[in-house]
C-alpha cells in the first residue's frame, strides 16, 4: 500500500534496518497479536507453535513488502521504510509517476507469494501424515497453515480493489487509457464499492476481522478518490520551470498542492505566504507527483535559474 495517505502513517517502533530499509511495527500490532493468539487455532502441543506461526506469517508479509521496495528502486524510485501493523504491511515507496513503473512495482509483491507458494505446498505435502488415521504433527500443521496463509495473501491482494495490489494494477492499466487522474478515480471508485460490499458481507457472516479490513480498504479507497481530484488539478496546472523533484525529476506544479503539518491548510510551497496558525510549511514536504518526502531545500534548480529557495520571495 503505497500512496501518500499510507506514507503519512506513524512509523511505530523501529525493529531493524536492512538494505537501507527501516522496518517498523505499529503498537497496535502487539494488541492484535494477543487477541489472535488467544482465539487462534488449537491442536498444537504448546503455545510456542501458534506464536511461531503468527510471527512467520508476518515474515511472509514482510517479504511481500520488500518485493515492492526493491522493485520500486529497480524502476528508479525511492523506498526506505516498511511498517507492520495488524492488517498486514505498508511499504512506503515513491515510484516514478509512470504507469509502467507503477505496474512493475505493484506486481513484485504478489510475485514473492507466487514463488513461495509451491515451496510451502510441497513442504506441507512432504510432512503430511502417511495415512488418514495418523495424527497430525506440530510441524505439519505449522507448514500447512503457512501455505494457506501465503495463498490467502496472494489471492486477497490481487482483488481489483484499490488500494490492494489488484486495484493498483487496475489503475496502472487505466492510466494508459484514461490518464492518471481519471484512471485513479475509476479504480478507487471500484475500490469504494467493492470494499463496502465486502464489509457488508463480512458483517453478515460474523467475520469481524475481515469486516475491519474491508472498512479500512473502503476508507483508503475514498482517499484515492480525493487524490485523483488533486491529480486532475495538477494536470491543468502550470509548472515551475527551473525546479525539479530530486526523486522523479518532475517540475513542481504552480498552486496550493502542499499541506501544512500544523494547521493542515493547503499552500504553495514556492510562495512566501505565512501560515495563519504559526505552522512551518517548508522544512519537510512531499513531491505532489511521486510523493517522495524530502527537505524543501532539496528541490533541484539548474545553475542558470534564479537563486531563490522554496518558500522565499
Amino acid at each position: 500500500m503505497l500512496e501518500p495517505f499510507v506514507a503519512e502513517a506513524g512509523g511505530g517502533l523501529r525493529l531493524f534496518r536492512v538494505a537501507g530499509v527501516d522496518v517498523h511495527v505499529h503498537f497496535t500490532w502487539f494488541i492484535a497479536a494477543l487477541f489472535v493468539l488467544h482465539d487462534g487455532p488449537s491442536g498444537y502441543s504448546s503455545l510456542a507453535w501458534p506464536v511461531a506461526a503468527y510471527l512467520t506469517g508476518f515474515a511472509i508479509i514482510l517479504l511481500h513488502e520488500f518485493g515492492h521496495v526493491f522493485a520500486c528502486r529497480w524502476v528508479g524510485g525511492t523506498a526506505d521504510r516498511v511498517i507492520l501493523w495488524p492488517l498486514g504491511g505498508l511499504a512506503v515507496v515513491s515510484p516514478p509517476p509512470r504507469p509502467g513503473a507503477q505496474a512493475v512495482m505493484t506486481l513484485a509483491g504478489p510475485l514473492v507469494n507466487l514463488i513461495l507458494a509451491p515451496v510451502l505446498i510441497a513442504l506441507a505435502f512432504a510432512l503430511a501424515p502417511a495415512t488418514d488415521d495418523a495424527p497430525r504433527t506440530d510441524e505439519e500443521m505449522f507448514v500447512t497453515s503457512l501455505a494457506w496463509f501465503n495463498l490467502i495473501v496472494l489471492v486477497f491482494n490481487l482483488l481489483p480493489l484499490f488500494p490492494l495490489d489488484g486495484g493498483r494494477l487496475l489503475h496502472a492499466l487505466l492510466w494508459r487509457w484514461l490518464g492518471r487522474s481519471t484512471g485513479l478515480a475509476v479504480a478507487a471508485g471500484v475500490g469504494v464499492l467493492g470494499g463496502a460490499c465486502l464489509c457488508a458481507l463480512a458483517l453478515g457472516t460474523g467475520e469481524w476481522w475481515l469486516a475491519l479490513m474491508a472498512a479500512f480498504l473502503t476508507l483508503a479507497a475514498f482517499s484515492g478518490v480525493r487524490l485523483s481530484s488533486q491529480y486532475a488539478r495538477m494536470e491543468r496546472a502550470e509548472r515551475r520551470a527551473g525546479w525539479a523533484c530530486p526523486n522523479c525529476g518532475a517540475a513542481p506544479p504552480v498552486g496550493e498542492f502542499w499541506r501544512c503539518g500544523r494547521c493542515f491548510g493547503q499552500f504553495d510551497l514556492f510562495r512566501p505566504d505565512a501560515c495563519a496558525k504559526g505552522g512551518d510549511h517548508a522544512p519537510l514536504q512531499s513531491c505532489p507527483e511521486c510523493h517522495y518526502k524530502f527537505a524543501s531545500a532539496r528541490w533541484v534548480q539548474p545553475p542558470d535559474s534564479s537563486p531563490h529557495a522554496p518558500g522565499s520571495a
